[in-house]
């Protein structure tokens, strides 16, 4: 069905059953211009058979697709080389829109950044075809709430602004989550949270929010793991 669809938008597709089937069809890579990779395949993983395509050849365009996925593993698969990080089900319109966006992105290899502080080149890379950068942000004098307003685009050349409203008490409720009076970076680590509730949203839903706006309200199991991983990092980074 990703061929039929793709083969309609224009593109000349090949199809392989597993990773090593694929490795052996992208050869050394020069007569292709993008790869589609499944994470979960028999015999090898879509991360391994990334790598092992990476190493063959360092500019190979790589979307990786998966229905069991979570933001740290896309996070992986951008730090190794993905272009983008596909969550079935998708639509066509969402497959054709990943793949035109890899195809015109620049490649760009992350593998030595941590994944505490890939949260933000993340922000600009595709997720289910949209990428998104802070527009500005803004701190209300009255109750300490967060206003970031993000530039998203669809990929198809849509270009919206999003709305994400960080509360006042969910910061003390990561404070007392981290159990620290402070977090690393002040603003800019309430900036990136707000980035990563924007980036699960798309990557839950692969279309804007209705009304665009998102409210963080409360600490969801995603955003302690995403804490969590910061926090290490900024741990690390002081012992290192």
């Amino acid at each position: 069905m990703m061929k039929l669809a793709l083969v309609h938008a224009g593109y000349e597709v090949e199809t392989a059953g597993d990773g090593k089937e694929g490795l052996e069809k992208f050869g050394d890579g020069k007569t292709w211009d993008a790869v589609l990779l499944d994470q979960r395949m028999p015999g090898m993983s879509g991360l391994d058979a990334q790598k092992e395509i990476l190493k063959r050849c360092s500019a190979a365009k790589l979307i990786l697709i998966t229905a069991f996925g979570t933001i740290d593993l896309a996070l992986e698969a951008i730090q190794a080389g993905a272009s983008d990080f596909l969550r079935k089900p998708f639509t066509p319109e969402t497959l054709k829109n990943a793949v035109k966006t890899a195809l015109e992105r620049p490649t760009k290899k992350l593998a030595a950044v941590p994944v505490g502080l890939a949260c933000k080149e993340f922000t600009r890379t595709t997720i289910n075809g949209f990428s998104f950068e802070l527009d500005h942000q803004t701190i209300d004098d009255a109750n300490g709430d967060m206003h970031c307003t993000f530039l998203v685009n669809s990929g198809t050349g849509h270009k919206s602004k999003i709305n994400v409203l960080l509360h006042s008490y969910v910061m003390e409720l990561v404070k007392a989550y981290s159990d620290s009076e402070c977090v690393p970076g002040e603003n800019q680590f309430w900036q990136a949270l707000c980035e990563e509730e924007l980036a699960n949203y798309l990557w839950q839903n692969a279309e804007a929010p209705d009304g665009a706006h998102i409210d963080i309200d409360d600490l969801t199991l995603s955003s302690k793991r995403w804490i969590d991983s910061v926090l290490t990092v900024s741990v690390a980074e002081e012992h290192a």
